[in-house]
């Protein structure tokens, strides 16, 4: 991972201009991201058009189905569900009032990919769901159920189909997401994540005057009172969120939002967390905000939970957070 850290690092302010894209006119970094990728023999570029940098919510949920060949070997299909997508909320709503060319992304990645695809008339982003490959689902009331998602679905109704296009067959509901991730009304990404099935790694603060506290108290009751899908109790490790961050001045002043798009208000709390990482193969790619003593107690817990994993700590996903979400919600 040495060499893709480093690219990684150069590449930190082109995620936050892509991030900030439905504010401002940002550049084309295609050039640079196919010279620094050039020599990746398992990395192929290409370029798409996009309202937003979000690939986590706009792009397909994968999913898996395992069968035999005409000569009898196991062979294991992949397609992509294509989600409705509104933006977040939608007109009124949601950050930005045009995201057509997000809600065609995740058909030109499964048509570039040549699998399956999947059309879904169900708002969902695929940050607001965590799976663990055994049949388990974990994801939030306030955002599934958010009436700016789908008012005329019930809770029921979005269980079944959550169980009917990912093959799952236990949801977990975790009442709130993050304190201050309202561009996305909580989403699970964002404050718990499977290390593997049966263990959630859950953001934390001792804090009690923190905001966040309730919140993670609330999330830690329902997760341990709950079973999978295979009937095991659910085992929750506590990774600490950095110290408060605010938007600054300076950087509230240097988003300009136009139409419709949700502001960058300065003294707004960030939605930091360590648990908004990219696990790759061999490699679990985490963002570090400048707060020493909580960027490396979470590279320690993040080692501790993935021993065979190397962990790359992202400094200045500051910069990402502050166009709403951070490196899990941006890769997929």
């Amino acid at each position: 991972l040495n060499q893709l850290e480093k690219h990684l690092r150069e590449l930190q302010w082109p995620f936050q201009s892509l991030s900030l894209s439905p504010f401002v006119q940002v550049p084309n970094r295609y050039p640079r991201v196919h010279e620094l990728m050039e020599h990746q023999p398992n990395i192929r570029v290409v370029e798409m058009s996009m309202n937003d940098s979000w690939f986590r919510d706009t792009g397909p949920t994968f999913i898996t189905r395992e069968g035999g060949s005409d000569i009898g070997l196991a062979e294991q299909t992949i397609a992509g569900i294509d989600w409705e997508f509104n933006a977040w909320g939608g007109l009124g709503g949601g950050c930005f009032d045009d995201w057509s060319l997000d809600r065609s992304i995740a058909k030109k990645i499964v048509e570039i990919e040549r699998i399956p695809r999947f059309a879904h008339t169900m708002v969902l982003e695929g940050g607001s769901i965590h799976v663990d490959g055994e049949g388990t689902c974990i994801t939030t009331e306030e955002c599934l159920l958010n009436p700016n998602r789908n008012p005329h679905m019930t809770k029921l109704e979005i269980e079944n189909e959550l169980k009917d296009f990912l093959g799952v067959t236990k949801i977990i509901w975790i009442p709130l997401g993050l304190h201050g991730d309202e561009d996305t009304n909580g989403h699970v990404d964002n404050l718990c994540c499977f290390i593997k099935p049966g263990v959630i790694l859950l953001s934390w603060t001792d804090d009690e005057n923190d905001p966040q506290y309730e919140i993670s108290v609330k999330a830690l009751s329902a997760l341990t009172q709950a079973v999978d899908a295979k009937g095991r109790q659910i085992e929750v490790v506590k990774i600490h969120v950095p110290g408060p961050l605010y938007i600054t001045k300076e950087e509230g002043e240097g988003v300009l939002a136009t139409g419709h798009a949700v502001p960058r208000v300065p003294g707004k709390r960030l939605a930091a967390s360590y648990v908004n990482f990219y696990p790759a193969n061999g490699g679990i790619i985490a963002p570090a905000f400048g707060d020493k003593k909580r960027d490396e107690e979470a590279r320690e817990v993040l080692q501790k939970v993935f021993p065979d994993h190397e962990v790359v700590m992202v400094e200045g996903a500051r910069e990402i957070v502050l166009g709403g979400g951070n490196i899990h919600c941006i890769t997929q």
